[in-house]
């Protein structure tokens, strides 16, 4: 039954829904009392894998959750059976069963041993020295390693402390055992010999399968015991020694010889597994290398293992007549290169120091071949570059051909180019961008090839594009492409998809001639720019992509986007000028590329001649002219920001004197003026009602001026203070009307929502120009605006955008908040009420983090930048000792601005938590929060207990170290009280456990003053709390505790 289930639930047609309802049936049989003795059965009597690996999960649940429940006499048959079945059935079940069942079983040594299961780790010692099962008994050793001395927290700390300990006294013993078993697989005699020289010099040993299986494993567990020992005379010179023998391994480059040589898999398999019990070797002295603390009497060891550190280092960086000092790094494995660097890193940069005083240490020698090795590292770039040269070139080809339609037409054309993914590409896109990004991979590799390569196939379908001028005929409708035969066409509309292609490709290769190689690759960068002013030019001046042609369909889109992404060429500079005056006749695709271009021009280069230029001139003229037709919302805004920065940038070394501020503050006035006009008209009919119809036409008119007032104010936001105060100058009639404006449209959201994005954006760049009384009077009658009614129906019933209103209006008041002086402090009363009575309520109880984290950033600025609002202390109370309680004013603010604070650390967003946390700490570390008396008094230990209450409860574990020292930041106020009546307080009300267990616990938590101390104690205190909740919910019903 359960085979058949098993089989039914891995099959690849069984649906969701039964694959739900086997689940359950398999849950449901695991929490069965007894079910472990079928699965037992099932053990011993399948080689199902499914069965197998279940039933073993059974097990798993049953001694790590219920075990403390489960009969003596069933765990004593437990412990007596799953031994038995490993010693068995090892060499014939599969590694990750066996593994598994290892893992069950030191699970039971993790909970029993030694009081119950006292012959556990004896257990373990015997397999390791049984010669038939060494293997096994290393893998027992290494998961008891793993799992029982740093155990989860399913143990309280006195039994972790416990374990350690016992393995502790284990280490001697095994330590042993694991020296003795590598030296007989690798026949050390010299061991005895004083001179590790005579052993490091010997020749490697030739290993059989078995002996290299074995003396890897044996390093695995040395790894991790390392991990965790204490160094300490346990780690005999003995083991050292054989642990270096083994790290000659790695640096032994027949090994790779002989692999590469004799050419069989299995000649290739053993050379890899000799190369591996190298870097495993330096894995151990790595972990022994890691530990800073060094007792006095290991120090000596240390100097032993840099002596043989050292020899190891002469035999890597050794020059003869075959090999030079890089040719034989090269020939050793990247790990182990990698692991011995690691060695040196960690000796020159934590034990250095210890032994330069030693005589017997040869400083000066060992440094002069640190410095050998360090620089006849290989880089492997020229000579893998070499080898690869012809490879890559292939590659580049074969990719270029595979994007251009004149190769590979068929496969192409199967692309979806219409529909966008979640990325807002087609199908077409994604292929050339990844197909762009390998040309730009070998470009960075070879460049000199990839261009060579490149530039042909682009020059030969840009003479195609060329060419196309003497086919031009005029008709009686204007101007026609003379090319009307089928497969001309065809061959047409693939070169110019392929040009578009590379042109691509040329945009995409730009950082490649550019900063330091700007001068290596000048020429050829040069030639590119040529030719593509040339072909931009070209393309204005003939406007192909308004011809007439035979294809309509297919050949005027391909001829826009060459004209696209000529112009939007990051190189191209000249030329560029001549793709203004027909902005208003062309494709959209290409009127954007030519208004980023203008834009570049505008901010970046910022010529002086820019203004006066005929073709700009024009722009500017039918911009301005409201009669004309209005260019779409996109191109609008990016001409407007354009020519508004023409006008309102400094021009570049220039003199002040010379830059016809007075001249350009005029024409900027004409231009805002004449791009407002209608916006300013709607001032006079604010208050009327208006018709559905009339209501569209004036939303219309205010999201198309208010999105290029944006835009160009945000620009220059960070710009000199004569180009802000011009820009705002000229804005001023336009932002009072938004002001008039805006009460008008507080129930329209979507209106809302862009006056108070415009808005924003002027206080965070324009707030100085814009001068305090009208500051004032915007936010005054917003505050007035946003009534309790009106923040519940943005927040509530108008969804997203309602919610982006109201965080909007917040961060405004964050800007006025922050202002220094006390232009803006009478403001703060309404502020803070408008938060705490009329925001908080609305949003406290919904899940939703929407306009949260503003509000509560907005009460931390209201908190940290308006201190003295709260607390009156003058410069002579805070110097003299023993003085009163600094003055508290505002009390009742600022009790309701904590408990916000406090109740935000029940909530499950872990963003918001991080956030409130941290703006704590900052108002403690600036303004000492925690000591103030209010918070002492009356607040301090609610917020202990409630971050107490969070780490028990994990539900914010990946914040468990800003907690805990939270924590204790806090409680360090007053350790007196929160021994004495906080911490017995708190077990007092814990659920889940007896008085006994609340006991142990608070006698547990030592009187620690210090953070590292008083943290332990804490996570203890919550490991042992969330332990015997576990053990008490894991007994029977009815059972007696003690």
């Amino acid at each position: 039954m359960l085979f058949s289930l098993m089989t039914e639930f891995f099959h690849n047609c069984t649906t969701n829904e039964r694959k739900r309802e086997i689940e359950e049936l398999l849950n449901n049989f695991a929490q069965q009392i007894g079910a472990w003795r079928f699965c037992l059965y099932f053990l011993s009597s399948t080689r199902n894998d499914y069965v197998m690996m279940y039933s073993l999960t059974v097990f798993e649940n049953l001694i790590n959750k219920m075990w403390l429940g489960v009969p003596s006499q069933d765990k004593m048959e437990i412990r007596s059976c799953l031994p038995k079945l490993l010693l068995a059935q090892h060499k014939t079940l599969p590694y990750f069963i066996r593994n598994k069942l290892c893992k069950v079983i030191v699970d039971i040594g993790r909970q029993d041993w030694p009081m119950f299961y006292h012959d556990f780790f004896t257990n373990i010692l015997q397999l390791i020295q049984s010669p038939v099962t060494t293997p096994l008994g290393l893998i027992m050793l290494k998961t008891t390693s793993e799992e029982l001395a740093c155990p989860r927290e399913d143990l309280s700390v006195a039994r972790k402390e416990e374990l350690r300990k016992l393995l502790l006294d284990q280490v001697q013993t095994v330590l042993g055992l694991l020296t003795g078993m590598s030296c007989n697989c690798l026949d050390l005699s010299l061991l005895q010999s004083p001179s590790a020289a005579k052993l490091l010099n010997q020749p490697i040993p030739i290993l059989d399968t078995d002996s290299e299986y074995i003396c890897s494993l044996a390093l695995e567990c040395l790894a991790h015991l390392f991990s965790w020992i204490p160094l300490s005379t346990s780690i005999t010179p003995s083991l050292l020694t054989t642990i270096f023998h083994f790290a000659r391994f790695g640096c032994d480059t027949r090994v790779r010889k002989m692999s590469s040589v004799n050419g069989s898999s299995q000649n290739v398999g053993l050379g890899a597994e000799r190369g591996r019990l190298g870097v495993l070797a330096m894995s151990c002295i790595n972990e022994l290398m890691s530990k800073n603390c060094v007792p006095m009497e290991f120090e000596e060891y240390l100097l032993r293992m840099f002596q043989q550190t050292f020899y190891l280092l002469q035999k890597i960086t050794k020059e003869n007549n075959a090999h030079t000092v890089k040719s034989r790094l090269e020939e050793l494995d990247e790990s182990y290169i990698e692991k011995f660097t690691d060695f040196l890193r960690l000796f020159v940069s934590v034990h250095l120091r210890r032994i330069e005083s030693y005589s017997q240490f040869p400083v000066v020698e060992f440094l002069a071949l640190l410095f050998k090795y360090t620089f006849h590292q290989p880089t492997h770039e020229e000579a893998v570059l070499n080898r690869y040269e012809d490879a890559l070139v292939l590659l580049l080809t074969e990719v270029l051909n595979r994007i251009q339609f004149r190769y590979n037409q068929a496969q192409l054309e199967e692309l979806d180019d219409e529909t966008l993914d979640d990325d807002q590409q087609t199908e077409w896109q994604r292929y050339l961008r990844q197909s762009l990004e390998v040309v730009a991979k070998v470009m960075e590799l070879l460049p000199t090839h990839a261009f060579s390569t490149l530039f042909p196939v682009l020059q030969d379908n840009l003479e195609v594009y060329l060419g196309l001028q003497q086919f031009v005929v005029t008709s009686g409708t204007g101007h026609r492409l003379n090319i009307t035969a089928e497969n001309d066409c065809r061959r047409l509309h693939c070169s110019l998809r392929d040009l578009s292609s590379l042109l691509q490709a040329v945009g995409r290769l730009a950082e490649y001639f550019i900063g330091d190689m700007f001068a290596a690759r000048f020429n050829d960068a040069l030639t590119v720019v040529e030719r593509l002013v040339k072909v931009t030019l070209y393309g204005s001046q003939i406007k192909l992509y308004n011809i007439e042609t035979a294809v309509p369909s297919v050949l005027k889109p391909d001829l826009i986007d060459v004209q696209i992404y000529c112009s939007m060429s990051h190189l191209v500079v000249l030329g560029s000028l001549t793709m203004c005056p027909p902005l208003f006749q062309v494709q959209e695709k290409l009127l954007l590329s030519a208004c980023h271009l203008l834009v570049s021009l505008a901010t970046t280069v910022r010529p002086v001649f820019l203004i006066s230029i005929p073709a700009v001139q024009k722009v500017f003229n039918r911009i301005t002219d409201t009669s004309a037709q209005r260019l779409p919302d996109k191109a609008q805004v990016l001409v407007c920001r354009a020519l508004s920065n023409v006008l309102l940038l400094p021009w570049p070394n220039l003199p002040e004197s010379e830059q016809q501020w007075a001249v350009r503050s005029t024409n900027h006035t004409s231009l805002i003026s004449a791009l407002t006009r209608d916006y300013r008209q709607l001032k006079s009919n604010a208050i009327l009602p208006q018709r559905k119809v009339q209501l569209e036409d004036t939303k219309v008119i205010i999201h198309q001026t208010l999105s290029v007032l944006e835009d160009i104010v945000e620009s220059i936001s960070g710009e000199s203070t004569k180009s802000r105060q011009i820009c705002y100058q000229s804005l001023q009639e336009s932002v009072q009307v938004s002001l008039a404006l805006f009460p008008a449209f507080i129930h329209q959201s979507d209106v809302t929502d862009e006056m108070l994005s415009f808005f924003l954006t002027l206080f965070q760049g324009l707030r100085v120009q814009m001068g305090v009384p009208f500051t004032e009077q915007i936010i005054q009658t917003f505050l007035n605006m946003f009534t309790r009614e009106q923040l519940a129906e943005s927040i509530l019933h108008e969804g997203s955008t309602g919610c982006r209103v109201v965080e909007k209006f917040l961060k405004i008041l964050q800007v006025v908040v922050q202002e220094p002086g006390q232009v803006f402090k009478p403001f703060l009363p309404s502020v803070i009420s408008l938060c705490m009575e009329q925001v908080y309520p609305i949003i406290a109880e919904r899940s939703s983090p929407d306009v949260k984290a503003e509000l509560f950033e907005l009460l931390f600025r209201v908190l940290h930048h308006n201190w003295r609002y709260f607390f009156k202390s003058s410069v002579l109370a805070s110097v003299q000792r023993g003085v009163a309680e600094e003055q508290m004013e505002n009390e009742a603010q600022f009790s309701a601005i904590m408990q916000a604070f406090g109740q935000s650390f029940l909530q499950p967003d872990i963003h918001l938590f991080k956030q409130n946390l941290f703006y704590l700490e900052t108002l403690n570390t600036k303004q000492k929060l925690y000591h103030k008396k209010i918070f002492r008094t009356t607040m301090l230990f609610q917020f202990v207990n409630v971050l107490l209450q969070v780490l028990v409860h994990k539900s914010h574990d990946l914040l468990q170290e800003e907690i805990g020292i939270a924590t204790y930041n806090m409680a360090s106020v007053d350790f007196d009280g929160f021994y004495s009546a906080f911490l017995p307080e708190f077990l007092a009300s814990c659920d889940g456990v007896d008085s006994n267990q609340k006991n142990v616990l608070g006698r547990n938590f030592k009187m620690d003053r210090d953070l590292p101390s008083f943290t332990q104690n804490v996570h203890r205190l919550v490991n042992d709390l969330r332990y015997y909740r576990l053990c008490n919910d894991s007994l029977p019903p009815g059972t007696v505790k003690l």
